[in-house]
């Protein structure tokens, strides 16, 4: 065991119990050393597309001032999260997979996890938030410029910035005050909370209890609640008198609703992956883990530039492409 993990004679002193590890030793892909190269090729594309791709987004909404809407103001947030997510995971991730370099300081790994879990609590907000704003567009057109305002999504938006990593701050701190057996050994290229906790060798009830309180009242509460903005949502476009205007009325919530997809149906998975942890091979456990913090970053801004007409002819317009170029995809 020591020889697969060189750093293991720096995770414990003169007993098998510490009260505080200095160093974590962050795996990656265990078994494909040999390949790890070759493994971060796709990593460094979805990089690559996920940062460039929001980075786009937020370039394109601000120096459009037609864009300049509670709408597209949400859409910057998501962008900025996944923006946040994308570059927690990338200084850990490069160092693995490209200079071979497996440990991260006890510290690192708290700003790591507290980062990674934060921008994903941000982003189950800003799909809420999304949800109602559709919501309103659908049901309650003629009041839509009367109940959002900017000013309203500005503190709204406020509120879902500090909610998740207000909660986040004790769940973290306390994994300082717990004490940690043999070695400190992370299956993935990252930290993650839920990992971390498994090397203590104490009582933990009390941080799970914690840790599911503060995900049910946060991203399961968020899940809950756009559901049934959906269902109001179909029950209002279900009472539209034309096919036409029904298909209009759920082509604006295309991208959302793609958006939520792709945001929720990988993190239930790594959900049941890691309740089922015993029973599921390791690579089940990397691939649902990378599914969901890689993924989503990647494919949202594809999404919402393919998907909005207003986004598209920006891009179009700001590429210096022929106007009509924007009508072939419609």
């Amino acid at each position: 065991m020591s020889d697969q993990y060189p750093f293991s004679s720096q995770f414990t002193f003169q007993t098998n119990v510490t009260w505080f590890s200095p160093m974590f030793y962050l795996t990656g892909f265990p078994g494909l050393e040999v390949m790890e190269h070759w493994i971060f090729i796709p990593f460094v594309f979805m990089y690559l597309v996920a940062i460039s791709g929001n980075c786009f987004i937020l370039i394109i909404i601000k120096t459009n001032p037609h864009l300049h809407t509670p709408m597209y103001y949400l859409l910057s947030l998501l962008a900025l999260s996944d923006l946040g997510l994308s570059v927690s995971t990338f200084p850990t991730t490069m160092g693995i997979f490209w200079f071979n370099c497996h440990g991260i300081y006890f510290e690192a790994c708290q700003i790591q996890m507290f980062c990674i879990h934060s921008f994903s609590f941000i982003e189950s907000s800003v799909l809420l938030i999304m949800s109602f704003d559709r919501f309103v567009a659908i049901c309650h057109p003629l009041r839509y410029s009367v109940i959002i305002t900017d000013r309203k999504v500005v503190r709204v938006g406020l509120v879902t910035i500090l909610r998740g990593p207000i909660a986040l701050v004790p769940l973290v701190h306390l994994l300082k005050t717990l004490p940690y057996c043999g070695l400190q050994v992370l299956s993935h290229s990252y930290c993650l909370r839920w990992e971390v906790i498994h090397l203590t060798c104490t009582d933990t009830n009390f941080n799970n209890l914690y840790g599911l309180t503060v995900v049910v009242f946060t991203v399961i509460l968020d899940l809950v609640l756009i559901v049934l903005s959906y269902g109001l949502i179909l029950n209002t476009v279900a009472g539209l008198a034309s096919r036409e205007e029904r298909l209009r009325a759920f082509q604006t919530c295309t991208s959302h609703l793609c958006a939520v997809l792709i945001f929720s149906v990988p993190m239930v998975g790594l959900s049941l992956v890691h309740r089922f942890r015993k029973h599921a091979p390791l690579v089940v456990h990397l691939l649902m883990a990378s599914v969901y913090l890689f993924v989503p970053p990647m494919l949202n801004p594809i999404i919402y530039s393919i998907k909005t007409k207003e986004i598209r002819s920006a891009t179009i317009k700001y590429l210096g492409l022929r106007n009509g170029s924007a009508e072939s995809w419609d």
